[in-house]
């Protein structure tokens, strides 16, 4: 079949979905496309939610404008598929026909509040902006569940706005992804904010109906706002019984198929069949929503479906990573200082791989990848540009 009369289906309006579809017109599909999404306010980006959104210095989401597209898009949540028939079902009845589907189904946060238990509050979506930003108005104590990368940035909302922070996780802050060395450095800096840091072993609970605190090894914390940052979950419940899914998400391979013919998948839904796991990051989505069009279409993809550049900002500090995590060890200062909290850092892998990271310093992304690809020495002209 000409790529001309093939209906292709792309579920999620997120940014893997959104990328997938522009890369399917770019890449010469004049056929059929239809996105099926959820979210009322349709497609926007998530990372600046809680870096930019949340604190106030962006009012509004960023949005996406796929009207050049010649899309037909279906604002309603997809609750399954049939592989054989070639179909996927709303939840207001409507049945799409699809000769090839990419599932861009996205995660969802991750709650851990009981079955009766209201008032949980978590951050994904750009209605949870809307719904936490009255909260921090009236805040003045907060505790945050979860010391990753959404947990810090939210974190960081609260100290800009004056809250007296306390973040409860296992683990010292980011330790997992950027290792003992860069933990350290955004404990001290966090600390300097008056951010208290309560690790714990034993799992954690809210407590309250509505929420008021959590509990943990006997203890109980309050504040006048709870908020869980916990992680995320693959959002497959729509796929059941398609024997796409498992309980990871969507495992798909180097050109971002799946295990079923016709259909492929990418973004924060998909999981490497050769990887340690999902890389829900903004920079794979977008990798994947290219290589899953080009792979729909039968074509060869122009990039690889993983792309290890992902950014954040903590307290006012920016920190641009590329290469893969986790970090171990200490690395190589390339320029500047961390304790200075400006500084240019390297990580060479004991399978040969690099990692560089700015620290507080502004470097081009573009520097940052040209220092993973070579030495050094065959850089270091380049590291002042």
């Amino acid at each position: 079949m000409s790529s001309s009369g093939r209906g292709i289906v792309i579920v999620g309006d997120s940014i893997a979905g959104c990328t997938a579809a522009r890369e399917l017109r770019a890449r010469g599909h004049g056929g059929p496309l239809t996105m099926i999404g959820a979210d009322a306010d349709g497609c926007y980006a998530r990372p600046p939610l809680s870096k930019h959104v949340l604190k106030g210095e962006a009012a509004e989401a960023e949005t996406w404008d796929l009207s050049d597209l010649d899309i037909t898009t279906i604002g309603d949540r997809a609750v399954s598929v049939d592989t054989e028939s070639r179909t996927v079902s709303t939840a207001g009845g409507t049945h799409v026909p699809y000769d090839s589907l990419i599932v861009a189904s996205g995660a969802a946060a991750r709650r851990i509040a009981g079955p009766d238990q209201a008032g949980e509050t978590v951050l994904r979506t750009f209605d949870d902006v809307r719904a936490l930003r009255p909260k921090l108005e009236a805040a003045s104590t907060a505790i945050i569940i979860g010391a990753g990368f959404l947990g810090m940035e939210v974190a960081s909302a609260c100290v800009s706005r004056g809250i007296e922070v306390t973040v409860v996780d296992v683990d010292p802050p980011l330790k997992r992804l950027l290792g003992s060395f860069l933990s350290d450095a955004i404990s001290a800096r966090a600390e300097d904010a008056s951010v208290r840091f309560v690790r714990t072993e034993s799992p954690v609970s809210l407590s309250g109906r509505p929420v008021t605190g959590v509990e943990f090894a006997g203890r109980t914390l309050e504040a006048d706002l709870v908020v869980t940052c916990a992680g995320d979950v693959p959002e497959t419940a729509w796929l059941a019984g398609a024997g796409i899914a498992d309980d990871r998400g969507v495992a798909i391979d180097e050109r971002c198929a799946t295990a079923c013919s016709g259909v492929f998948a990418a973004g924060d839904v998909a999981y490497s069949r050769t990887g340690p796991g999902r890389a829900p990051f903004w920079s794979n989505a977008v990798a994947q929503g290219k290589v899953a069009a080009a792979s729909a279409l039968g074509i060869e993809p122009a990039c690889a479906p993983t792309d290890d550049y992902f950014w954040t900002e903590i307290l006012g500090l920016s920190i641009k990573v590329v290469g893969p995590l986790p970090l171990d060890g200490k690395p190589t200062v390339l320029e500047g200082s961390v304790q200075q909290g400006s500084a240019l850092l390297q990580w060479n892998h004991r399978d040969g791989r690099t990692t560089v990271v700015a620290f507080g310093i502004k470097k081009p992304v573009g520097l940052l990848r040209r220092l993973t690809r070579g030495s050094v020495a065959a850089t270091n002209q380049g590291i002042h540009s």
